[in-house]
């Protein structure tokens, strides 16, 4: 029986995002109107959502396309990230970083195959976006976090990934500060200002893609001539529609589907002055995340400002309140103030959240759901790596191409059932408290 679906939540201004905010103003965004036909619609205008689409055009030059989404794109959660594209084993909803050989370097393979494609677009294209290839340090501020340090490059050893130690010296010689007591550097990750790259894949789409801002689909249902959205200003006909909605596809009550919207937050500082940067040292730019996932991420960027974010909140109704934001503040200032003691003057600008897609067992929504609708949804805190990947390869498997990674993604596990609410609020929710409260200096 064909599925009716009704988009019950949307992105909201979940605080201020300062990577959108330190751009330049966009251009103006077009809105859907009107009563059209198009060969493909993908629906979500995120890293999974702008890889679909382009891939769709690119393997069928010929086809229409329309990519919709209900906010700005870069503006809300794929342009509110940290920037990083991870490429190693890292499963921030299990108690390790390494799984098996044989699944850590089928993750390894699937992410890397999205960090190309979406470098090879930012080169071709000439896309401003602060694309660095410097790899990441994860460091440590305890035994603790050593000890998961040790369990991380035991990891790295059985799948043959290179990585260097760092001791308390090397690593404050990078980062300015003798906060970290040790380090493992891994040279494959990339980072980016992710609302500049989303702005960028946007504007370079291929001339057989159409892009709809502000433009959120309010229904979905089959019709005569196939897949009909309805939106605020009329009507698409789709033949195919790609649903790349990652969080915001969450469902509970009735018919979990598994999906866990899981908010984290970020904040980014001023502008550092040239004598405020001097008295930090270490290098100019700089992507650390914490031997404990539930601990603090920080980036030094090449434009003299610092990002760190760490909270997480479980928020089934995809919105954040003011105390939410109040709260993750006051905890970037702290471990801001932590790892900079000589930065005290330089306030923290802007705050946000945005919300990751996890679920309780890694697993994510991938293929065909009926006739004319495929889904590409859940990257369990690798958004940008896993997400691109996905978004390539939901479009390929839509055009009926089988090869190895549409093989990978169609045979991974489907998220594990929830418990009715208010239990699974509740699980989850202390959960996350329990972790947050394990990572103790970490944050």
């Amino acid at each position: 029986m064909a599925s009716k679906f009704e988009f019950a939540r949307l992105p909201v201004a979940d605080g201020v995002n300062g990577w959108w905010e330190i751009l330049p103003p966009p251009s103006e965004a077009t809105c859907f109107q009107g009563n059209r036909h198009f060969d493909f619609v993908v629906v979500g205008g995120g890293i999974t959502g702008l890889c679909a689409a382009r891939r769709l055009a690119e393997l069928a030059p010929e086809s229409s396309v329309a990519l919709v989404e209900a906010d700005r794109i870069g503006r809300s959660t794929a342009g509110r990230n940290s920037g990083f594209f991870v490429d190693l084993p890292h499963d921030i909803s299990s108690e390790g970083y390494s799984k098996s050989v044989e699944a850590d370097k089928a993750d390894v393979q699937m992410q890397r195959h999205g960090i190309d494609y979406v470098r090879s677009i930012v080169r071709e294209q000439g896309i401003e976006c602060d694309w660095r290839d410097d790899g990441k340090y994860h460091g440590a501020v305890n035994k603790r976090g050593k000890d998961a340090l040790k369990h991380f490059a035991e990891g790295l050893k059985r799948i043959d990934e290179q990585f260097e130690w760092l001791d308390v010296g090397a690593i404050a010689k990078v980062t300015g500060t003798s906060f970290y007591h040790g380090a493992i550097f891994a040279p494959g990750c990339s980072t980016v200002q992710p609302a500049a790259l989303m702005r960028g894949l946007a504007r370079t789409m291929p001339k057989n893609v159409e892009v709809f801002e502000l433009s959120p689909v309010r229904k979905l249902a089959r019709g005569a001539g196939g897949q009909v959205l309805s939106f605020d200003g009329g009507q698409i006909t789709a033949g195919k529609v790609v649903l790349c909605t990652n969080a915001y596809a969450a469902t509970f009550g009735g018919n979990p589907n598994g999906l866990l919207p899981v908010y984290t937050f970020a904040s980014l500082s001023r502008k550092m002055t040239s004598a405020e940067a001097k008295a930090l040292g270490g290098i100019n730019s700089w992507a650390l995340i914490p031997a404990d996932p539930m601990g603090t991420t920080v980036r030094r960027l090449g434009n003299d400002r610092i990002c760190v974010r760490n909270h997480f909140a479980f928020r089934p109704g995809l919105q954040v309140s003011p105390s939410d934001l109040r709260k993750a503040k006051s905890l970037h200032q702290r471990s801001f103030d932590r790892r900079f003691p000589m930065l005290n003057d330089v306030a923290l600008e802007y705050t946000w959240g945005g919300a990751l897609c996890l679920s309780a067992n890694s697993g994510a929504l991938f293929g065909a759901t009926e006739e004319g609708l495929y889904q590409a949804i859940g990257c369990n805190g690798l958004g940008l790596s896993r997400g691109s990947a996905s978004g390539k390869v939901i479009a390929e498997y839509a055009l009926g191409m089988s090869n190895e990674m549409t093989s990978q993604l169609l045979k991974q596990m489907q998220p594990k059932p929830l418990p009715m609410r208010p239990i699974a609020d509740m699980a989850v929710s202390t959960a996350i408290w329990f972790k947050e409260f394990s990572a103790g200096a970490e944050l």
